[in-house]
C-alpha cells in the first residue's frame, strides 16, 4: 500500500468523558434560540426542546437499553433520537414506511424499545422493563448502509464517530447559530441525518418536513421560516429543476449541500454558476454510512472549476491510496475518527468493540497534484441509483436463496437482472424476480430491467459475464401472453399511458409525474380513479409525485375508497345541470361550480410547481382538449338542426348571439378564459411572479375579475349577461385562489371571500348555496368515502363531464317530448351518451397518436435508410426499440 499525503488527525475514539453524545446532551447551552419549527408552524427552542428531551429520557431510564426508532422527519421522533442519544441509549435508526423492514430488524434485533408511530400517534413501545442485550460502551447509532438489502447487516457507530462528524461538517460548511437547515432528507438516511446532527451542534434552527421539494408546502415553509441551507442527493436536484429552482427568489439561502452519489458535472457547474449569481454556495461531497456520513467536500471555489472532484478530506481526516506498482491511482481508503467501530450483522455483535480502523471505500480515484481527489470507478459491485449504496454480489445472493437462477449488473441508473426461465413461466419469473429486487433494495420497480434469458452468459473461464448481461436486449423478452380478456392496467405507467395519448409506457422515465407527462383536469380524473382501483387511496399530491414515488407506495385498498372532493363535486355539477334541463328537479349552479373547479384544476394542472417554462403551451394544449371536441360537435349540431349556427361553433355566441342555442355558454366562457391567460402567461414576468407569489396573483386576479360585475346588466336581463365572460371570470378565479389556499389564514381568506361575493349575485339562494358549498367543501375536504361500486360511475361521469355537458342537449327537446314523464330516464340517458362519445372520443384520439407515432417513425427510417418494422406494439428502429 502506497500511502498518499493526507490531512488532519486520524484519532479514533477517544474515551467518553459524559454519558450520551455532546451535541444531544448539551441542547441547554443555546439557550433561548430557535430550535425547530415543523410543517403545521409548532416552535420549540432550545430550552424547550432540551426539557422535552430530558423527560423522554427520564422513561428511558439509567440503564442502557437498545432503542429502535422508526423515525420521521417530525419532533417525535427528533425528541425520541435525541433523548435516547442523550442518555447514551444506542439507536438502531430506520423509516416509517417499511413494516416488513421494521418488523425484520425487531426479529433480528429484539430491542428493548420501540418507537413507531401506531394508528396514526407517535408510540413508544417498552418491550422489556431492562435489557436483554450486552451493549458495548462506546456504540451509539446503528444505521442500513445507504442501500437496504433486506439484510440485518448493520453499521455500529459510536459516540465519538457522531460527535466528531456533526463537528466536522459543521466546520467547513460554516454553520452559524442563526441558520435554518430544511429537513430535505430523511432523517433515517445518514445524511439528511447529519444535516439535524450537525446543525443542532452549531445551535442552528432545523425546518422539519416530509415534504418533497416538488411540494408547494415545502417552499412555503422554506420561504416563510427564511431557510438558509438545502440538501439533497442527485435525485433531489432532478426534483429542483422541475419545481422551477432556478426561478426561485431565496434571499435567505447561503448554501447548498450535494451528497448521495455523483452529479454529474455539467450540472454541477450549472449549479455553481448557478449560486453565484443568487449569493449561495454549492458543497459537493463525499461520503458513506461507514463514515458517519462524510468523508470529503470540494471547496465551493472549485465546484465549477472542478465539478468531477469529490474535494479534500473533512477536518481531522485523511485519505490515502491502495496502489499497485508505478501507478498513481488506486482504492481510495479514508482514515478518520468517524469511521465506524464495524459492522453488526446480530444482536451479539452489539457488544464489540472496534474491528475495523480504517475504511476502504471500494471506489478507485486519483489524486491531483494540488491535492483534489477524483472517483473514477469503483473496485467492487456496488451501484448507486437514487443515492442508495446496492450489492450486486448479495441480490445475487437472496435471489439464490429463494430459488432463482439470477445475476445481476446494472450501473447509478438502476439494476439489470437476467434471470433463467422456461419459456412456459417467463412472465411469472420477471414479474417474480423484479417485485423481489425491488422488496430487497427499495428501488422503485422502473429502474429494475429483468431479461428473461436461456441461460445466463459466462466467460471461457466459466465466470458469469457481467458485461454481455447488461448487453443482453432488454426487449428480446417474450411479451405476455394473455388468455381471454385482456387485464386492465397493472402498474403506474401503464395507466399513464392508457389515460394520457401522447405518452407511451417505455417514455415514462422514473421521475416524469401525470403533471410533467401532459397530465390536465381532463385526463387526471380518469387516471385517479383507474390508480384507485390498483393502489387504493392516494396521497393528495400524486399528479406532482415521480412515478418512482407512486410505485413504492403499498396498496391501501378499502371497502368505502376516498375521491377527491374535486372529482366527487364535477360528476355532482354535471348531474345538477342535466337533471335541472330535463326538469327532473330544479336546481340551479351546477354550471357555474363547474367554472369554480376549472378554476382549481387551472391552477393544478396547468400552473404546477416549475411550470415557469411552457407555461402558456401547456395552457395552450389543454384549451384545445376542450375548444376541438366542443366545435367538432357543435359544428356537426349545426348541420343536423337549425338552432346551432356559426358563432357556436366558434364559441363566440355568448357575445355575438346570431343563434338561439344559448346553453353552450359555459364552454364558450371557460375557451375564452384559458385564451386570455395563455396570452398572459406568455409574458415571462408573469410567469416568474406567479412561481414567487402563487397565492397572491390569483388574489389579485380574483379582484381585477369582479370588476367584470360592474358592467352586467340588471337581473331582468339575466340571459344578456350571465353568459358573458367578463361577468363569469371571477368563478374561475375563484376557484384558482382556493386551490392555492396553504394554512388556515388563507382557507379563512378564501372562505369569507366566497361569503362576501356569492350571495345576492344571482337573487337565487339555491344557486348561490351550490356554488358556496362546493368551494367549502374544496377548501376544508381533500376527498370524500364512497361505497366501491360508486368509484367508477363517478369517475366516468366526471371524465365525461364536458362531453355530457354538449350532448345531452341533442336529447331535447324531442325526448322530453316522447318521455315527459320520465325525467329519470332522461337524466340517465344525457349521462349515459355523454359517457359513451367520451369513450369513444379518447379511444380515437390515442388510436390517431399511435397511428402518427408509427408514422414518424417510418419517415425517420425513410430518412436514415433503417428499416423499420411494427409488431407487438412497438416499433424497431435502427437497432433500437421504442414503444408505439
Amino acid at each position: 500500500m502506497a500511502p498518499d499525503a493526507a490531512s488532519g488527525s486520524a484519532t479514533l475514539d477517544a474515551p467518553a468523558q459524559a454519558i450520551g453524545v455532546g451535541f444531544a446532551r448539551d441542547l441547554h447551552i443555546h439557550g433561548g434560540r430557535t430550535a425547530l419549527i415543523d410543517a403545521a408552524g409548532t416552535r420549540l427552542t432550545y430550552r424547550e426542546l432540551a426539557a422535552w428531551v430530558a423527560e423522554v429520557a427520564k422513561r428511558l431510564g439509567t440503564q442502557r437499553r437498545l432503542v429502535l426508532l422508526a423515525a420521521r422527519n417530525d419532533i417525535d421522533s427528533l425528541v425520541s433520537y435525541l433523548a435516547a442519544l442523550s442518555s447514551g441509549h444506542p439507536v438502531l435508526l430506520t423509516g416509517p414506511d417499511d413494516r416488513g423492514r421494521l418488523d425484520a430488524l425487531i426479529s433480528a434485533y429484539d430491542p428493548d424499545v420501540v418507537f413507531s408511530t401506531v394508528a396514526g400517534h407517535w408510540r413508544m413501545n417498552e418491550r422489556r422493563p431492562g435489557s436483554s442485550h450486552e451493549l458495548h460502551p462506546d456504540l451509539a447509532l446503528l444505521l442500513s448502509t445507504s442501500g437496504t438489502t433486506g439484510s440485518p447487516k448493520l453499521v455500529r457507530l459510536s459516540v465519538a464517530n457522531l460527535q466528531s462528524n456533526a463537528a466536522a461538517i459543521a466546520d467547513y460548511l460554516g454553520i452559524r447559530d442563526t441558520d435554518r437547515a430544511v429537513t430535505s432528507l430523511p432523517m433515517q438516511y445518514c445524511y439528511g441525518l447529519s444535516v439535524i446532527n450537525s446543525n443542532l451542534l452549531a445551535g442552528a434552527a432545523l425546518l422539519l418536513t416530509s415534504a418533497s421539494v416538488v411540494d408547494d408546502s415545502f417552499w412555503s415553509l422554506v420561504s416563510e421560516h427564511q431557510a438558509t441551507s438545502l440538501h439533497g442527493v442527485p435525485y433531489t436536484f432532478d426534483l429542483l429543476d422541475r419545481a422551477g429552482f432556478e426561478h426561485r427568489q431565496l434571499p435567505s439561502l447561503r448554501y447548498v449541500t450535494q451528497a448521495g452519489g455523483r452529479l454529474a458535472p455539467d450540472r454541477v457547474r450549472r449549479y455553481a454558476e448557478l449560486g453565484q449569481r443568487d449569493g449561495w454556495r454549492l458543497f459537493v461531497m463525499y461520503g458513506q454510512t461507514e463514515a458517519t456520513a462524510r468523508m470529503a467536500y470540494l471547496p465551493p471555489e472549485l465546484a465549477a472549476e472542478r465539478p468531477d472532484a469529490v474535494g479534500v478530506p473533512i477536518p481531522g481526516g485523511a485519505f490515502q491510496l491502495d496502489t499497485a506498482g508505478e501507478t498513481t491511482e488506486g482504492e481510495l481508503i479514508y482514515h478518520g475518527p468517524n469511521v465506524m467501530l464495524g459492522y453488526a450483522t446480530s444482536a451479539a455483535d452489539l457488544a464489540l468493540g472496534r474491528t475495523v480502523t480504517s475504511l476502504a471505500t471500494g471506489d478507485i480515484a486519483r489524486r491531483t497534484p494540488d491535492g483534489i481527489y477524483q472517483v473514477i470507478g469503483r473496485a467492487s459491485r456496488f451501484i448507486k441509483p437514487f443515492g442508495l449504496r446496492i450489492d450486486l454480489d448479495e441480490i445475487e445472493r437472496l435471489l439464490a436463496d429463494e430459488g432463482h437462477v439470477a445475476a445481476c449488473a446494472g450501473d447509478d441508473d438502476g439494476v439489470i437482472a437476467g434471470v433463467v426461465a422456461g419459456e412456459d413461466v417467463v412472465v411469472e419469473a420477471v414479474e417474480a424476480v423484479g417485485t423481489l429486487v425491488s422488496r430487497l433494495t427499495g428501488l422503485p420497480r422502473g429502474s429494475i430491467d429483468v431479461r428473461a434469458l436461456p441461460e445466463l452468459p459466462r466467460l471461457s473461464s466459466g465466470k458469469l459475464d457481467y458485461a454481455a448481461l447488461a448487453r443482453t436486449d432488454p426487449g428480446s423478452r417474450p411479451r405476455p401472453r394473455w388468455r381471454g380478456r385482456r387485464p386492465g392496467p397493472r402498474s403506474i405507467r401503464q395507466v399513464y399511458a392508457k389515460v394520457l395519448p401522447r405518452t407511451a409506457v417505455d417514455d415514462i422515465d422514473d421521475d416524469a409525474t401525470f403533471v410533467t407527462l401532459g397530465g390536465d383536469s381532463m385526463s387526471y380524473v380518469r387516471a385517479s380513479v383507474e390508480l384507485e382501483k390498483m393502489q387504493g387511496r392516494l396521497p393528495a399530491r400524486w399528479p406532482t409525485m415521480p412515478v418512482a414515488e407512486l410505485e413504492r407506495l403499498p396498496a391501501r385498498r378499502m371497502a368505502f375508497p376516498v375521491i377527491e372532493t374535486n372529482i366527487v363535486l364535477r360528476a355532482l355539477a354535471i348531474v345538477l345541470v342535466v337533471g335541472t334541463h330535463v326538469g327532473l328537479f330544479r336546481i340551479l349552479g351546477g354550471a357555474h361550480l363547474l367554472l369554480v373547479l376549472a378554476g382549481w384544476s387551472f391552477a393544478r394542472f396547468c400552473l404546477p410547481t416549475g411550470a415557469a417554462d411552457g407555461t402558456s403551451g401547456r395552457i395552450l394544449r389543454s384549451t384545445m382538449r376542450i375548444a376541438i371536441p366542443s366545435m367538432l360537435w357543435l359544428g356537426w349540431r349545426a348541420v343536423v338542426t337549425d338552432d346551432v349556427g356559426p358563432t357556436n361553433m366558434l364559441l363566440i355566441n355568448n357575445y355575438w348571439p346570431l343563434s338561439s342555442a344559448d346553453g353552450y355558454w359555459f364552454v364558450e366562457v371557460l375557451v375564452q378564459t384559458l385564451l386570455v391567460l395563455s396570452l398572459l402567461f406568455s409574458v415571462p414576468a408573469v410567469r416568474r411572479f406567479e412561481q414567487r407569489h402563487r397565492f397572491l396573483l390569483p388574489l389579485l386576479l380574483l379582484g381585477g375579475a369582479l370588476g367584470g360585475r360592474l358592467f352586467i346588466g340588471g337581473i331582468e336581463e339575466y340571459f344578456s349577461w350571465a353568459m358573458t365572460t367578463h361577468a363569469m371570470l371571477w368563478f374561475f378565479a375563484l376557484g384558482w385562489l382556493a386551490y392555492r389556499a396553504r394554512g388556515v389564514q388563507q382557507k379563512v381568506l378564501v372562505a369569507a371571500i366566497a361569503l362576501v361575493t356569492v350571495p345576492g349575485f344571482f337573487h337565487n339562494s339555491v344557486r348561490e348555496g351550490v356554488i358556496i358549498a362546493g368551494l367549502l367543501l374544496l377548501l376544508l375536504v381533500a376527498g370524500l368515502r364512497v361505497p366501491r361500486p360508486l368509484v367508477a360511475p363517478i369517475g366516468w361521469i366526471a371524465s365525461a363531464s364536458l362531453y355530457i355537458y354538449l350532448a345531452h342537449y341533442a336529447l331535447l327537446p324531442d325526448a322530453l317530448d316522447l318521455l315527459p314523464a320520465l325525467p329519470v330516464t332522461l337524466l340517465g340517458l344525457g349521462l349515459a351518451l355523454g359517457v359513451v362519445i367520451w369513450f369513444f372520443a379518447e379511444r380515437g384520439v390515442a388510436l390517431l397518436w399511435r397511428v402518427s407515432r408509427v408514422a414518424r417513425a417510418s419517415r425517420y427510417s425513410a430518412r436514415h435508410t433503417s428499416a423499420v418494422s411494427v409488431g407487438d406494439d412497438r416499433i424497431i428502429i435502427s437497432g433500437r426499440r421504442t414503444s408505439a
